[in-house]
């Protein structure tokens, strides 16, 4: 047994997790306790959550594994290399960036440029524990394959940035693991721009969104719009001979400028779609290239840029796929995860790491709050009430009659999808329900609803393969909807007739199975909208006091949990 402490301190997606070995105990998302979307800071709060959730104190750990993310720049060693940190750009005066310190001191190893002491300090981490870095791509990388039974396949990454690359390329194949691009061979030579996920990062700012945050604003949009900039964009990026992307531009300012003009030449909907068909081409002929060149049948993706569905459903639908894997949380929030596995592998080698290697049942990693849950929300205030009648039965009824009712049960979800631990549940017989929802939820009204669908059920209603199919148990991949559905659940249908379906079984989740059940027997609907638990800008709910609040303002109906439907007067 070895009690692995992981953190990722970066300027986004702080998180930490706790594993015994190969197992995961506990993985947090620092924004879901503090109630900040996208929160900075010291990861304290999610540090101290995964140790409790895991019974354990900080001097049970055994080691500690950190991605090369942001840093104070306290913790940085004194002297010549403080002076440097001011020319170094960093998310600001305070941090520092690991990976670009490192490139530009030429350091091959953390322990050049980091105090460890100073560093045990900050996180209050027992001087015993041994402390290892994770490369930011491997990291990505290693979940996508460590959570399948795979003989072979790509494992493809691609983000904004981390250790120096926007992308990484591993083949494994005939039981060896080999990096083509993107380990830290990589982390002293010249930075490339080529990052499609910063491109579209900046589509997202040129329309007035927030960039590394609203992009699946952007995603909802290019439904509506032509690809009227697709030709503007091409002209600018490149493949080498290994399906390596590339572009022309001198730096990330002038990429980010140019794309910024660019967007003031089109209705946000053309800029939207323009950006969409731009990156899914791009990403799909260097994939397409790659699998064919390594004769792999298997796709595993990772990293931020992978958050984008319809590209997902692209790479699948473009052929030469058996089946594709999307790490659920996929953006840097992961990195806890692979940063261990990377450890793990260092440790005991491919062949046993191999060994160890399963399919993914869910990502239920955070605190549940079982017995307490219905309690602790009759005491919050708010007026709320517990209602008469078993939850299943009651929730499936009130569901039927149009009532949004949330659901809380079990323990919270990691990443950035509610999979029905902390979900809403809707009717999805009314297209109107997207609009009243999004109206009460404080969300954009171009962004749709997903379906949850029992896995007996699934590909008589959507486009579910062999291909897709384990992608959509975690809603990472959208697919088609079979045309004698699509006018019966128009609520989860999105204007280019896909869906992202949830695909669930009964022992992921029995109370949210039995709902749907429930509710496909009083309705002849198999499927349920399922949206996060959330109101717009906050993130996805946490705990009973939360949920009570949002029942309570009215945002929804009802709320169900383990022991009966609570409402609010």
């Amino acid at each position: 047994m070895s009690n692995i402490l992981s953190i990722h301190f970066g300027i986004h997606d702080l998180s930490a997790a706790l594993f015994d070995d190969y197992r995961v105990v506990a993985a947090v998302q620092q924004e879901r306790l503090v109630r900040q979307k996208k929160a900075g800071g010291p990861p304290q709060e999610c540090i101290d959550e995964v140790l409790a959730i895991g019974g354990l104190a900080r001097s049970d750990v055994d080691q500690v594994v950190l991605s090369r993310a942001e840093f104070p720049r306290p913790l940085y060693k004194a002297g010549q290399l403080r002076r440097l940190l001011d020319s170094v750009q960093g998310r600001s005066e305070s941090s520092r960036d690991l990976s670009t310190v490192m490139v530009k001191t030429g350091a091959k190893v953390a322990s050049e440029v980091i105090d460890f002491s100073a560093l045990r300090d900050f996180y209050d981490l027992p001087g015993g524990a041994p402390i290892a870095f994770a490369n930011h791509h491997y990291a990505h990388a290693l979940p996508a394959l460590f959570y399948t039974d795979w003989d072979n396949a790509l494992l493809y990454t691609a983000d904004g940035a981390g250790d120096n690359v926007n992308y990484s390329h591993r083949i494994f194949k005939d039981g060896g693991l080999t990096t083509l691009f993107g380990d830290d061979r990589w982390l002293h030579q010249p930075y490339r721009i080529d990052s499609l996920a910063r491109a579209y990062a900046n589509v997202t700012e040129g329309l007035g969104f927030k960039p590394l945050h609203h992009e699946g604003k952007i995603t909802g949009l290019a439904a509506y719009g032509e690809a009227t900039l697709k030709k503007q964009l091409q002209s600018h990026f490149f493949f080498d001979d290994d399906g390596l992307i590339n572009s022309d531009f001198a730096n990330g300012t002038v990429m980010r400028e140019w794309i910024m003009e660019l967007c003031g030449q089109a209705s946000r909907e053309d800029a939207s779609a323009s950006i969409q068909e731009f990156v899914e081409d791009m990403i799909v002929t260097s994939v397409g290239r790659l699998m064919e060149s390594h004769g792999v049948r298997n796709l595993g993706l990772a990293g931020g840029l992978f958050a984008n569905v319809k590209l997902n459903q692209r790479l699948v639908e473009n052929g030469g796929v058996d089946e594709v894997f999307v790490m659920p949380p996929m953006g840097d929030e992961g990195l806890v995860i692979g940063g261990v596995l990377e450890y793990l592998l260092a440790r005991d080698g491919l062949e046993a790491w191999l060994g160890k290697r399963h399919r993914l049942d869910g990502v239920s990693w955070g605190r549940g709050f079982g017995p307490e849950t219905g309690p602790r929300m009759l005491a919050h205030g708010n007026g709320i009430y517990k209602l008469n009648g078993a939850a299943v039965n009651t929730a499936a009824d009130l569901l039927a009659q149009g009532k949004v009712v949330a659901i809380m049960s079990g323990r919270m979800e990691f990443g950035p999808r509610a999979l029905g631990c902390r979900s809403i549940m809707v009717s999805p017989a009314r297209r109107e329900a997207n609009d009243s929802l999004n109206q009460r939820l404080d969300r954009s009204e171009f962004m749709p609803f997903a379906p949850v669908i029992a896995e007996e059920d699934a590909s008589d209603v959507f486009d579910v393969t062999d291909a897709n199919a384990y992608a959509c148990r975690f809603m990472t991949i959208t697919c088609g909807v079979k045309a004698e559905w699509a006018e019966r659940i128009p609520a989860v249908v999105h204007v280019d007739n896909t869906a992202r379906p949830q695909i669930i079984r009964r022992n992921d989740n029995p109370l949210y199975y039995d709902i749907l059940a429930a509710f496909k027997a009083a309705t002849g609907l198999p499927a349920m909208v399922n949206t996060s638990f959330i109101v717009h800008e906050e993130p996805i709910v946490n705990s009973p006091e939360d949920a009570a609040r949002i029942l309570g303002e009215d945002r929804i109906d009802y709320i169900v949990t383990d022991d009966g439907v609570y409402g609010s007067d």
